[in-house]
């Protein structure tokens, strides 16, 4: 089965996402009847939510039980649910690296239902498979999962049956070339509202930020080599190197690790398609290739620094292989660790 399909889709993302939640004031007559008694505990739970959803207002009364998560070419949604402890409301997962930094996670994502679907050529949930589901909320990385040309149900659709959907941050416009790790915290943030989990998406959301201003504490001022990142084993355009990143999260999460990235400049999109001279031709201090549903990422790393001997990585064996804490999600803070740990071992 190839790859290129969903991750052409998906990791090409998108844009525009503005979220906000907020929760109903208590009845404001101040009566202690039926109607201000509901009110209060909506209140004390945290109930109603409101999401604006890339212009699809989203209002939640209570936590939503029956979860069906997109494939999207991600895990940052199903890795969010279950970093906030709600593997048990999910009734059909598609997404799946094979992998994760986070020790478990693989294992539980596995172990999770897929509701028994027939995917459809992009690998995900078509209309009426979805609508046989019966879910209460659809998690999609971008628009493009609820784009009806494409075989799925739309928002609308969904909205009739009663369900509401959620589009990932950047994803609006299907354009991930602007995200950053203030979006992965922006989804925890929402999940955490939308399932009345808040307390502990803040308390994930500060150690992260704790976590990574440590690092960046300790490799500031330091010289910032030049980070090729790439996708392992995978075709997303005609060249020999249609998987290299770009522009994206991925950047921040270099930055913060006290890194630049080699091929930021190649492309005005989140992935470049470049020829193998193009590569041969660029300094490479380091490598940072993602394993996505690839058993040895590594091995395709020590492969390319075979590959272009002249580079300062492959003289010196620099690389790291990364899976899911590299893209969006709850684990950002695990490749900015990581990735510092490599380029400037002498400050850890």
């Amino acid at each position: 089965m190839s790859k290129k399909r969903p991750v052409a889709v998906a990791l090409a993302g998108a844009l525009c996402l503005v979220t906000t939640a907020c929760a109903d004031a208590t009845d404001a007559t101040g009566t202690t009847g039926a109607a201000g008694e509901a009110s209060a505990a909506a209140a004390k739970s945290g109930y109603p939510v409101t999401l604006d959803n890339c212009g699809a207002p989203q209002k939640f009364t209570e936590a939503p039980g029956r979860v069906v998560v997109m494939n999207g070419a991600s895990v940052a949604e199903v890795s969010t649910l279950l970093a906030l402890g709600l593997g048990d409301s999910i009734v059909a997962n598609q997404q799946s690296y094979g992998m994760s930094e986070v020790e478990g996670r693989a294992k539980a994502i596995k172990g999770l239902p897929d509701g028994g679907v027939k995917l459809n050529d992009a690998y995900d949930v078509p209309r009426e498979a979805m609508i046989g589901l019966r879910p209460d909320l659809v998690l999609s990385t971008t628009s493009y999962g609820f784009d009806e040309k494409n075989g799925f149900a739309t928002r609308e659709q969904l909205k009739d049956v009663g369900a509401h959907t959620y589009v990932s941050p950047q994803g609006c416009d299907q354009d991930t070339s602007k995200m950053t790790i203030a979006d992965s915290y922006t989804l925890l943030r929402d999940m955490g509202r939308v399932f009345d989990r808040s307390g502990r998406a803040e308390r994930l959301i500060a150690a992260s930020e704790k976590n990574i201003a440590g690092v960046a504490a300790e490799v500031k001022g330091e010289k910032r080599p030049k980070v090729m990142v790439l996708f392992s084993n995978m075709a997303m355009g005609g060249n020999d190197f249609s998987s290299v990143v770009a522009k994206g999260i991925y950047n921040d999460i270099l930055a913060k690790a006290g890194g630049s990235n080699a091929f930021e400049s190649a492309s005005r999109t989140s992935f470049a398609d470049l020829s193998k001279e193009k590569v041969a031709a660029t300094d490479v201090d380091a490598l940072v290739v993602i394993g996505y549903n690839d058993p040895n990422p590594a091995a395709y790393a020590r492969k390319l620094l075979k590959e272009f001997p002249q580079w300062p990585a492959a003289k010196k064996n620099t690389y790291v292989a990364l899976s899911d804490s590299m893209y969006l999600g709850p684990s950002n803070d695990l490749a900015v660790a990581k990735i510092a740990r490599m380029l400037h071992p002498d400050r850890f």
